[in-house]
């Protein structure tokens, strides 16, 4: 089998619903034009070792009923080819020994960056399409098109929301929930949106590069005391784990139990960042200086949705991609940048290659992230369903009295300790 007719399949980074799916529907149209296929196990990890044993050769048979499966049966990992060029040389030296001449890598944009480099450093010799995978929706595809996993993700994420919204109700306590995400607040504002959570914080409401945890505290504080000026003591906030990324290191650090590390790519840990226990303390420690022990409880959620099983839409989509990243790789009519590599994605409907390229950022070469627009009408409603405080309540001076009774502070203290919050809130200041 020439190198031709042999095409890799590998995932990289963290799992989300429908990997399975994509590998089937890809292995399935490249053996049925004729190609090779091989499944690399563990993303690029053994492929860097050298190791040329780590594969498996995949049938249609071995994948025909995949596509409902969670989890991925190739495996994933976060190694980094990049690394160093000893590495990235490995990578492609290994590929070469495997006779392979396509490659389909599914990830995000950590996989998606390791990939354009392989590319490059192959000189043509490999051919290769990525299949952007993340549940955290933070990949530039076209016209707001998701990643594939971040539809299931919210959609279970938000049934795990509102039994904890019933919980909250039902006890007459807060839930401070943090929500998987990276840098990123799609999803747990995608989760906080649909299951109508009180409160939904994500990094790009806050217009400062770094912020302080006071910052946060104040806004869950603020929700809570506006809530309770409302006649409700319960209450649900959905915070985006990327909001710790914006925070000073060196103040994290120095919380209990905070281990602030780097992964290969370079990327910050955040799942080492005990964020919603840092975020209940904190936040208790402002009540109990005013003489209150409200109730509140901490949960982080993210694993639980990982390596769940895709939803119908995530099986459609991934089956669609998986298709049109073999199709890509064998088209002659694809312009000479989108042939060097590129991202498979559906653009109104049409599949489509983006250059890796044209997704990169200047200087870096890192694949861009999608950040969450907070001057789009989708912020603005989610924003509008919110119990938050907001610029307008300290100078309504009926909500004023209220919420100075229910804090047990003077009027004009809630003002002074609320209002500097409103300096960082880009959504106040687009408004």
């Amino acid at each position: 089998m020439t190198s031709e007719r042999r095409l890799g399949i590998l995932v990289g980074g963290g799992p989300a619903p429908g990997i399975n799916s994509a590998l089937s529907a890809a292995a399935i149209e490249a053996t049925k034009d004729g190609l090779e296929v091989i499944g690399i196990h563990d993303g690029f990890e053994h492929l860097m070792n050298g190791r040329t044993d780590m594969i498996r050769p995949i049938a249609i048979s071995d994948v025909s009923r995949l596509h409902f499966q969670g989890g991925s049966v190739i495996g994933t990992s976060r190694a980094n080819p990049t690394a160093n060029e000893a590495d990235l040389q490995r990578t492609v030296d290994t590929l070469n020994q495997l006779g392979v001449g396509h490659l389909i890598t599914i990830g995000g944009e950590d996989t998606a960056y390791a990939a354009a480099r392989i590319g490059r450093h192959a000189d043509g010799a490999i051919r290769i399409a990525h299949i952007p995978k993340t549940i955290d929706n933070d990949l530039p595809l076209p016209a707001s098109a998701p990643t594939f996993g971040f539809e299931t993700a919210r959609h279970l994420g938000t049934q795990w929301a509102l039994n904890l919204m019933e919980e909250s109700r039902t006890t007459n306590r807060w839930c401070l929930v943090v929500v998987m995400g990276r840098k990123a607040g799609h999803l747990a504002l995608g989760i906080g949106k649909a299951a109508g959570a009180t409160v939904t914080i994500i990094p790009e409401e806050f217009s400062s590069s770094e912020i302080d945890l006071d910052d946060l505290c104040l806004v869950v504080e603020g929700a809570i005391l506006k809530r309770r000026s409302m006649g409700h003591r319960d209450g649900v906030a959905v915070v985006a784990e990327g909001v710790a990324a914006k925070i000073d290191p060196e103040q994290l650090a120095k919380m209990p139990g905070v281990e602030v590390g780097h992964d290969s790519y370079g990327n910050i840990r955040l799942e080492k960042i005990p964020l919603a226990a840092i975020l209940e303390r904190e936040v208790a420690r402002r009540f109990a200086e005013r003489g209150e022990s409200p109730s509140m409880v901490a949960v982080t959620l993210g694993y639980e949705l990982r390596c769940a099983a895709p939803i119908p839409f995530d099986i459609d989509y991934t089956r669609t991609l998986g298709y049109g990243a073999v199709r890509s790789l064998l088209s002659e009519d694809l312009d000479e940048r989108a042939r060097s590599g590129g991202i498979v994605c559906l653009d109104e409907g049409r599949l489509r290659v983006l250059p890796f390229g044209d997704l990169e950022e200047p200087g870096t070469g890192r694949i861009r992230t999608r950040m969450v627009d907070v001057r789009s009408e989708h912020y603005r409603v989610a924003r509008e369903y919110m119990i938050r405080l907001q610029r307008r309540d300290l100078q309504d001076e009926s909500l004023l009295r209220r919420l100075a009774e229910v804090s047990g502070m003077e009027a004009q203290d809630v003002v002074t300790r609320f209002g500097p919050s409103f300096e960082h809130d880009s959504f106040e200041d687009a408004s």
